[in-house]
C-alpha cells in the first residue's frame, strides 16, 4: 500500500530552532525548494534585540514578533508563533499556486511539506491519527492549528 505522505519530501524544521532566531536560516535552507513553486522568494529580515530580549522577522511590510518581554511565553508560545510566522510567510507567496506548505507534526519534530489540497485531504483520509495530519499553522495557542483529539 502506498504511504499517505512521501516523508522523503518533508523538510525538517524544529519549532524550537525557529523560535531561537532561526527563521531566516530555515527559510534560506528551503529557498531552493520554494523556488520550484514561486518565481522570486521574498527576502526576510530578522530584528533581534539581545538586550530586551526580543526577536521578530519581517516579510515585506509585515512583522511577526516571535518573542518580546510583553508577550506571554509559557508552554512554548514562542515556538507556536515562530511556526505560524514561518508557514504564513511561505504560504502567502503560494497564493496563486495550487500548492501550500503544510506543517507535519510540531515542536522539535516539526517539518513541512509542499502539497496540493487534494494530496492533503488524501493524507488525512489515510492517516488514522489526527495528530499526524498535515495542517496550516494558525496563531491560536495552544495547538496553533495542529489537529488533536
Amino acid at each position: 500500500m502506498k504511504s499517505a505522505l512521501n516523508y522523503d519530501k518533508m523538510l525538517l524544521l524544529d519549532a524550537e530552532t525557529l523560535a531561537e532566531a532561526g527563521i531566516k536560516d530555515a527559510y534560506q535552507s528551503i529557498a531552493k525548494v520554494l523556488a520550484q513553486y514561486v518565481l522570486e522568494p521574498v527576502q526576510l529580515q530578522e530584528v533581534i534585540d539581545n538586550d530586551a530580549p526580543s526577536y521578530a522577522v519581517r516579510s515585506g511590510s509585515t512583522e511577526y514578533v516571535i518573542y518580546a518581554p510583553a508577550l506571554p511565553d509559557e508552554e512554548g508560545q514562542s515556538w507556536g508563533r515562530a511556526t505560524h510566522a514561518f508557514f504564513k510567510i511561505i504560504n502567502d507567496q503560494l497564493a496563486e499556486s495550487e500548492y501550500r506548505f503544510y506543517a507535519i507534526n510540531g515542536g522539535n519534530d516539526l517539518g513541512g511539506m509542499f502539497l496540493t489540497t487534494t494530496e492533503c485531504e488524501q493524507a488525512r483520509q489515510a492517516l488514522p491519527r489526527k495528530e499526524d495530519w498535515p495542517y496550516l499553522p494558525t496563531p491560536e495557542h495552544p495547538w496553533y492549528g495542529q489537529f488533536h483529539i
